[in-house]
């Protein structure tokens, strides 16, 4: 048989992957239904009913392309932000932007910091362009600012990826110490601060906008998958120099925007009367898992984001099990992937009814594993 390949070295070399399993696969595979969707970090309280109003309006318009230019969800972020449209791009989520910027900056074997555990899509965007993860472990839960601009240094890397507030662990970094780490990097370095839970973390932790806009080695990623509740619309941005921002016309998708999304995200904007409602909702949701987690003999970590990690006190194992235990009810959650963070579960904010049937599942869960 010939050993021939269409694709590229890089391409033939990387196995074809999901970085997540998602509930749905979970409930095809394992033939249960999800009741309780609290594992992937989505917002379960919704958008606003103006978005869906919005989505309504223009869905007769959806024969046609959404603007190439998003020039319409630029003013209003613009306006929103306090900075000028030229610092703004747009991409379907965190996701598709992270992959992006990878492309832009990354040669193959190129090096690339980021923490060891944290968000794997970074990590499968880095592996796509044929870069190399230099990971730094997480110190007390938290990301280490310090390991992270040491290895650069010691790398000479072009890229670092860090997140505030962070994901898996929901721990945070006060905005000074961002400050700090990021007029620290060499010029060469590009620091892509993940943003995705900004409209959820305490009074301190994120940065003035206006702080790091002069820095055209940053770039601030943000979405509405989050707080604003549109995960499946796939909106994100970024925000940075206008050089560096204009930087994602060279390579990005023109038309990759949903036409409805767009709308949904520009309505989400303009009703903050909203997000404070679902921030507010979050916050108690927060505490909710908290004193589940503390009735059952667990350790909720402090969280700045839509989901506590809990420590559950043992190994990765027992982590597992008790996240295949509780999907046996029909509750999904999930947990970090690598040591020693995997000690912990990890539960995302939802509905009252969602956190009724964890606090029920959990106890019997943890008393079949002994």
């Amino acid at each position: 048989m010939s050993a021939f390949s269409r694709f590229t070295p890089l391409a033939s070399a990387l196995p074809s992957t999901v970085p997540f399993v998602g509930p749905e696969a979970i409930e095809r595979q394992r033939g249960l239904a999800v009741k309780a969707r609290i594992g992937a970090n989505e917002n379960g309280f919704g958008p606003a009913p103006s978005v869906i109003a919005a989505m309504r309006e223009h869905a007769t318009g959806i024969w046609k392309y959404a603007d190439p230019e998003n020039y319409e969800l630029k003013e209003v972020l613009s306006a929103h932000l306090g900075v000028a449209p030229a610092n703004i791009a747009i991409g379907g989520g965190i996701d598709e932007l992270l992959g992006q910027i990878v492309r832009l900056v990354i040669d193959p074997g190129g090096p690339v910091v980021t923490s060891l555990g944290g968000y794997p899509t970074f990590n499968f965007h880095v592996n796509g362009f044929g870069g190399r993860l230099v990971t730094v472990p997480y110190k007390d839960d938290r990301e280490d600012l310090g390991g992270l601009l040491d290895a650069v240094k010691r790398e000479n890397a072009p890229l670092v990826y860090f997140a505030n507030p962070d994901n898996p662990m929901g721990s945070w970094w006060d905005a000074e110490s961002i400050v700090e780490f990021a007029r620290a990097l060499p010029e060469t370095t590009l620091l892509i601060l993940d943003e995705a839970y900004s409209e959820t973390g305490p009074a301190g932790s994120l940065p003035g906008i206006h702080t790091l806009i002069d820095l055209p080695n940053v770039i601030r990623t943000r979405t509405f998958s989050k707080a604003y509740g549109l995960a499946g619309a796939r909106v994100g941005y970024a925000i940075s120099t206008p050089g560096t921002a204009s930087a994602f016309d060279k390579i990005r998708n023109h038309f990759g925007m949903n036409r409805l999304a767009t709308a949904a995200a520009i309505a989400a904007l303009k009703d903050q009367a909203y997000l404070a409602e679902v921030v507010g909702k979050i916050h108690a949701a927060r505490e909710r898992i908290s004193g589940i987690a503390v009735a059952n003999n667990l350790k909720p970590l402090a969280s700045a984001t839509n989901f506590v990690a809990v420590d559950a006190g043992r190994d990765g194992t027992y982590a597992r099990a008790i996240v295949d235990g509780l999907m046996q009810p029909g509750v999904f959650i999930r947990m970090p992937g690598v040591a020693p963070l995997n000690r912990c579960i990890r539960v995302s904010v939802g509905p009252e009814n969602d956190m009724a049937l964890l606090e029920a599942a959990l106890p019997e869960v943890l008393k079949s594993l002994g």
